[in-house]
């Protein structure tokens, strides 16, 4: 009697907690819905400022300063929550992976996501850390203080070159550069046969065009990353809930069985004592 309400019991917690697990999963997916939308636009975004670029450089590519050997900054996206797999621990070993195969002397890092920073709370090349954005709407905030760390490294360690390591929406973890930009977009051929008339001289341009770049590409590379963080919890507590579904059965099944055998040993009892009053000797 005790195992079974036991076993009752530690059924109705877990439950529970399929019922929050399954919540959590039915959150998760509606965020990649949302994301779905933003990152079609800031694709949008991305492509036209690199369209621009390239159409300018094509005509004037001694507007583009020559790249240099600088300080190398390392900007990890990672999580703010967890259940989503090896997301963090994948990240860190693609870094290590790049370090190796390219040493650098004495790279800067620049971690977010709380559950990415923990696993690196004593590695001195950590320069900064932040809260990583838990929906959509908190990636403008967390990209403004991106900028403002990266402000704050160029000025005291002169110009910098920043990657951007993070998962890919369907290319796996990438490793992009994003400054200096548009490096990769010298020398193409001009798509048109008139250079753009402009208001501005080409140099000035650039400069405005690569404030605008560089904001449009962490928005994108922030979104991408949430969509597929959000995209491996679906998965991961899709993957928990059956599991509990099945422990569940498998309890109700033991239960049913232990119930069963409570049923017959009632029944023996019953049939025990009305054998021992039929056989009481007369009187």
């Amino acid at each position: 009697m005790t195992s079974r309400r036991e076993l009752e019991r530690h059924r109705h917690s877990m439950a529970e907690i399929r019922e929050i697990m399954n919540s959590m999963k039915t959150l998760a997916y509606m965020e990649t819905r949302k994301l779905d939308r933003f990152l079609d636009a800031q694709h949008a975004v991305v492509q036209s400022i690199e369209d621009v670029v390239a159409d300018l450089l094509s005509f004037h590519p001694e507007t583009l300063p020559e790249a240099k050997v600088t300080m190398p900054v390392y900007l990890l996206i990672g999580t703010e929550r967890g259940f989503c797999g090896d997301f963090n621990h994948a990240l860190l070993q693609h870094l290590e992976a790049t370090l190796q195969a390219s040493p650098s002397a004495n790279p800067a890092l620049i971690v977010v996501g709380r559950k990415l920073y923990t696993l690196l709370e004593e590695d001195e090349r950590v320069a900064a850390e932040f809260d990583g954005a838990s929906v959509a709407e908190e990636v403008t905030a967390l990209l403004n203080q991106i900028v403002h760390e990266l402000m704050v490294l160029q000025d005291k360690h002169g110009v910098l070159t920043v990657f951007c390591l993070y998962h890919g929406d369907e290319d796996g973890i990438v490793m992009q550069k994003i400054l200096p930009p548009f490096q990769d977009l010298l020398h193409k051929p001009p798509g048109y046969s008139h250079p753009p008339v402009l208001n501005l001289s080409p140099r000035e341009l650039l400069v405005e065009l690569v404030d605008y770049y560089l904001f449009a590409i962490l928005h994108e590379m922030l979104y991408t990353s949430l969509m597929v963080e959000n995209h491996q919890r679906v998965m991961h507590l899709d993957g928990a809930v059956k599991h509990l579904d099945d422990e569940a059965a498998e309890m109700a099944r033991k239960s049913n069985t232990l119930r069963q055998e409570e049923i017959i040993e009632e029944i023996e009892v019953i049939l025990l004592n009305s054998a021992s009053l039929g056989e009481r000797p007369d009187k």
